[in-house]
């Protein structure tokens, strides 16, 4: 496993970008990365690549491939070997085994279906920004419970106990930084109201994005994480993890996200406006950066 430490010059600014090989670049990808490479003061040095490709069943060799060549075209560079996260499953899977040994784990062995049916039958089923809050149903099973459910080979995914967690965290709001929006704190309010005993690994992916993106960010030293605002709340369970691993806390940048004419955010279902597509178009990245700076984003279709 690998080892995890504190860099070694806290003032030693060091970022990342992670996108997962589940689709092409698009042109929102380019605004993401060019914040990030602007926040590493473009020193390749501090901008670290990583490709986020724990599931196996969307995550492609040839997404992968494209995303470099993408990247190289932006004008970017970055320090080599590239971490792969599925290339380390078994740091992930003992770094999990740590959190169980201590309590602070259990199995969960409810379907999507009786979650949001369990969610149904209650008076007041609480939501989060991510949709229903798991009630809680499977962390009350005993031992002997839980054995006989994996013995019959019933499927479960493992959770976070919330509970234990914010009782090793001593119960106390856990203070982070935003670039934009200052000063944050994650209470054990925001954390039972909205988020609830998140899950950290399932069957068919051994370890989730929460327990893998903060481990890795650990891992490579990362102090500043520019992201978009739509994972503003994550934060909020990244930072948890962080306390209860002893992991250094990073400052955050969620910028906003760019969107199109018609207002909505751009997806991997956007074909028109790939990276691949608008280099084979004939587009120049220095065109581009200055479209996406100008928010004139609608001159891309007329290409």
């Amino acid at each position: 496993m690998s080892r995890i430490s504190h860099p070694d010059k806290p003032s030693a600014l060091k970022t990342r970008f992670a996108p997962s090989p589940t689709g092409h670049l698009h042109v929102g990808h380019a605004a993401a990365v060019w914040a990030v490479w602007d926040d590493a003061e473009q020193d390749p040095s501090r901008f670290i690549l990583r490709i986020e490709n724990i599931d196996e069943t969307r995550c492609r060799p040839e997404f992968e491939s494209s995303i470099l060549d993408d990247l190289t075209w932006l004008g970017l560079s970055w320090p080599t070997p590239v971490r792969r996260q599925s290339e380390h499953f078994e740091d992930y899977k003992t770094h999990l085994e740590n959190l169980t040994a201590r309590g602070l784990t259990y199995p969960c062995f409810c379907t999507r279906k009786d979650i949001a049916q369990e969610s149904e039958n209650a008076q007041a089923a609480p939501h989060g920004p991510n949709g229903l809050i798991y009630p809680g149903h499977c962390r009350h099973l005993s031992p002997v419970e839980q054995r006989e459910q994996m013995e019959a080979g019933t499927p479960y995914a493992i959770r976070l106990n919330l509970e234990e967690a914010l009782a090793q965290t001593g119960h106390k709001a856990l203070k982070w930084r935003d670039a934009v929006k200052g000063p944050q704190e994650t209470t054990p309010e925001i954390l039972r109201e909205a988020i609830g005993d998140v899950v950290l690994a399932r069957k068919d992916t051994p370890a989730s994005y929460h327990l893998c993106v903060t481990y890795d960010d650990a891992l490579q030293g990362i102090t500043h994480i520019t992201r978009g605002e739509d994972l503003f709340f994550a934060t909020h369970i990244h930072r948890l993890l962080q306390e209860i691993c002893g992991f250094p806390v990073p400052t955050y940048h969620h910028h906003p996200l760019l969107t199109g004419p018609d207002g909505r955010r751009f997806a991997k279902r956007d074909k028109s406006l790939t990276l691949k597509e608008l280099r084979n178009k004939g587009l120049e990245p220095n065109e581009l950066r200055h479209i996406i700076a100008q928010r004139q984003i609608g001159r891309l279709f007329d290409l």
